[in-house]
């Protein structure tokens, strides 16, 4: 078996845990689940960074000691994590005792090694940051990640011999180009071994004006750079320089890592120089993703923008909270966070697409089938079609994932998912029902069941509890083993033909845009309506519409029908497409404007009343022959219904 070992940045406890702190874990999360799912011994690493000038700072502001700090912050990630059901299998806190022994090791070899001297340094230090620039660095004399002037600090310190590395971290990334990826990132730290000679690294604080930290082995006068601490936390994590048992360092290492872009430069050019420098191997990929932004601004405590993941993924539901930032953010760029897009997102891609398939197809085999799975006979091409298209995104999916480009993955999986919507529209079940025609009907529906269930056991890195909910639904317990994979690629049929699945599904509501978006579409309708009255006379002057003729009424051919399908429109958020059953030869495609009040998924199979002898009228593409009724009360709608056969005349 191999193995697999992702980590994530240690989390720098001088703030509360968000959006970004989130993203960045929820990847580590799926990037493991993944790999278990290929086969793989997967683990995860997460944790908090816990020394260093930023934390004494904000501990005396609260007039805490800095450990009673830390500790409060690192249980808050922690508690995070496991709201949001991180699987990871270590926390680890850069206070513990066995990472500081760690550290120690790590400096000592080092130090033998004749890459760390005492040395007078005078530079630009700033505290934000916790460490010095040189003037080339400092953007017209400011740090360039605060926009603050640094204090100049003039002091002996022990420093390592960054510089004698530069041109062995340059060659090894040109010799290994997916070292550092996406590209971009790669790039930007080639032009910055390019462009600039490498310093040596300041490594030290004196204590007699920072005791926060881990004292060098080499002079108790002295704590380490918190950079230089922190590293070291995804080797200390598997036993090293803290135990004489290094199999897990053996077997894990190195590590697949997650960073976002700010902390680029520590992750990219000191952890891999002192790795080199401890003779160490540095690790497997450097996975660099973008910013969250918010109206196209970067969270910050201070702007109020900053985004609750609790509160998102407690609100949308977990999963199709995973699903929206990993679809949402193309690995490595920025991407913009906010309600209506994760509303968009979820209505969309997993209500409109993903859920209807399963509740219409579901329905059908309930309906049909007894819900029992059935027979698969004669493979038609336009089943073939479905395999193969399958397939193939099941192999694309794979290998982007391994490339961590999700967002691509997962839209090239949702294209045999809408395909098969389309395909339960050509093959028309409830027809082949109606001419008897039941082992065709067996083998489409079969069809459709078999890939679903594909579709369900690839989703299961991204939504882990939908992607068991749908197994369960289909017949089969969720069971992780080394061949499942394999076994998934290479089988065509994985259900077992006379097994019982469930005969609807529910799994991905629709939801509402937010109340002030709505407040402001009102207030624009009630606006609209206003200037409409203004310009035309009132009703009461033209005529009383209180009453109307019977023969008015006699025109109106009011049916009652069953609907077979339904599904968002493809071009318009406020329509939804319906195949209504109305007794005719096939069913009738009706376009109605009533998606903000009703999930698509739960209307299929619904008794409706239907006014059928309206003129065709084409809606953003789609033509409707005839118009659901409903009723509205307290600007709610609710559909008009009847237990009449398809076909019925209300008269």
């Amino acid at each position: 078996m191999s193995n697999f070992y992702v980590t994530t940045p240690i989390y720098y406890v001088n703030a509360r845990p968000h959006l970004g702190h989130a993203y960045t874990t929820i990847v580590a999360d799926t990037l493991k689940r993944f790999y278990a799912l290929l086969g793989y011994d997967a683990r995860m690493l997460t944790g908090t960074d816990e020394h260093g000038d930023k934390i004494v700072k904000a501990a005396t502001k609260e007039n805490k000691t800095p450990k009673e700090f830390v500790d409060g912050i690192s249980n808050e990630f922690a508690a995070l994590w496991n709201d949001l059901k991180i699987d990871y299998d270590k926390f680890i806190r850069t206070t513990d005792e066995k990472h500081k022994k760690s550290v120690q090791t790590l400096l000592q070899r080092i130090y033998d090694k004749g890459d760390i001297y005492y040395g007078e340094y005078g530079g630009h230090y700033c505290f934000g940051c916790e460490r010095f620039y040189t003037e080339k660095e400092l953007e017209d004399g400011l740090c360039p990640q605060h926009k603050t002037k640094p204090e100049y600090i003039s002091e002996k310190n022990y420093f390592f011999k960054m510089s004698k590395y530069q041109e062995w971290l340059k060659q090894y990334i040109l010799d290994n180009p997916d070292f550092i990826r996406p590209e971009r990132y790669r790039n930007e730290v080639l032009a910055i071994l390019e462009g600039n000679v490498l310093e040596d690294l300041c490594i030290s604080r004196p204590k007699s004006r920072l005791e926060w930290g881990i004292e060098l082995p080499f002079d108790n006068n002295y704590v380490c750079y918190v950079w230089f601490d922190a590293l070291a936390n995804y080797i200390s994590a598997l036993g090293w320089g803290n135990s004489g048992d290094l199999s897990d360092f053996d077997k894990y290492w190195p590590a697949e890592h997650l960073v976002a872009k700010d902390i680029l430069k520590p992750h990219g050019i000191f952890w891999p120089t002192m790795l080199k420098a401890a003779d160490l191997p540095v690790y497997r990929h450097l996975n660099v993703h973008g910013y969250w932004l918010v109206k196209d601004t970067k969270m910050s405590k201070s702007l109020g923008n900053v985004v609750d993941p609790r509160f998102a993924s407690e609100h949308f539901g977990l999963d199709a909270f995973r699903y929206f930032l990993l679809r949402d953010m193309h690995f490595g760029s920025d991407a913009s966070y906010s309600e209506e897009a994760l509303i968009s997102r979820i209505n969309s891609d997993l209500a409109n697409d993903l859920g209807n398939l399963f509740s219409r197809v579901l329905s059908m085999n309930g309906k049909y089938f007894a819900k029992e799975i059935p027979a698969v006979g004669e493979i038609l091409p336009d089943d073939e079609q479905i395999f193969a298209s399958v397939e193939n995104a099941a192999r694309n999916y794979i290998q982007l994932f391994k490339e961590v480009r999700f967002s691509q993955a997962l839209e090239g999986l949702w294209e045999p998912i809408r395909l098969m919507n389309k395909y339960v529209d050509s093959q028309a079940p409830w027809t082949l029902y109606k001419e008897n025609k039941l082992e065709r009907l067996a083998t489409v529906l079969r069809v459709l069941l078999e890939n679903m269930y594909k579709i369900a056991v690839l989703l299961y890195p991204v939504m882990p509890e939908s992607s068991k909910k749908m197994q369960v639904q289909l017949g089969k317990e969720f069971r992780m083993h080394a061949k499942l994979i394999d076994d998934l690629l290479s089988c065509k049929i994985h259900l077992r033909t006379g097994g019982m699945i469930s005969e609807t599904s529910n799994l991905f509501p629709r939801f509402e845009k937010p109340a002030e978006d709505k407040e402001k579409t009102e207030k624009k309708q009630s606006s609209n309506k206003g200037a409409k009255q203004n310009n035309t006379k009132s009703n009461e002057e033209k005529t009383d519409n209180s009453c109307i003729e019977f023969a008015d009424f006699q025109k109106l051919d009011l049916r009652v029908g069953t609907i077979i399908a339904a599904e968002q429109h493809p071009d318009a958020d406020k329509l939804l497409r319906f195949d209504v059953d109305l007794g005719e030869e096939k069913p009738r495609q009706i376009i109605s404007g009533i998606a903000e009040f009703f999930n698509p998924a739960e209307l299929v199979g619904k008794k409706v009343v239907v006014v059928a002898n309206l003129p065709p009228r084409k809606l953003r593409g789609l033509v409707s022959h005839g118009m659901i009724l409903t009723a509205e009360k307290d600007e709610h709608l609710s559909l008009l219904t009847s237990v009449a056969p398809n076909g019925s005349k209300i008269s």
